[in-house]
């Protein structure tokens, strides 16, 4: 079995350790950490992940912004992004994950059974 790429975009590199060491322990997935916004579609050419997860906010970069512009990049345009974003709370989405807008949410602090569970729906699902 292959392993499934996935693309961490994200500025707390605490965090991105943390996520990263928790993906990549349970044996199914290589995990990319981008920490500058601004780099991150270029990591993405470089990396070609299967799942993007994608923080909201960031110094130096929009995610949504730059949702868009993968969006409009035919090699990107059908790689499932999955935003994070500590702005909501659980309690907001009524659960670790939820559609805001059409889009997928995880609330920060990410709860990994729900995370694992959403990734694995979205990579047997295709296209977010």
């Amino acid at each position: 079995m292959s392993l499934k790429r996935l693309l961490v975009v994200d500025d707390e590199e605490p965090f991105t350790r943390l996520l990263k060491l928790n993906l990549e322990e349970t044996g199914r997935f290589t995990v990319h950490v981008e920490t500058d916004g601004r780099r991150a579609v270029q990591a993405a050419h470089e990396f070609q992940p299967d799942l993007i997860l994608l923080d909201v906010i960031m110094p130096d970069a929009d995610g949504g912004e730059i949702a868009a512009t993968m969006r409009a990049d035919a090699k990107l345009k059908n790689v499932p992004i999955v935003f994070l974003t500590a702005a909501v709370s659980q309690q907001e989405l009524e659960g670790p994950s939820g559609m805001i807008g059409g889009r997928l949410f995880v609330a920060k602090p990410v709860n990994k059974r729900a995370l694992l569970a959403l990734i694995d729906s979205q990579l047997s699902v295709g296209p977010a």
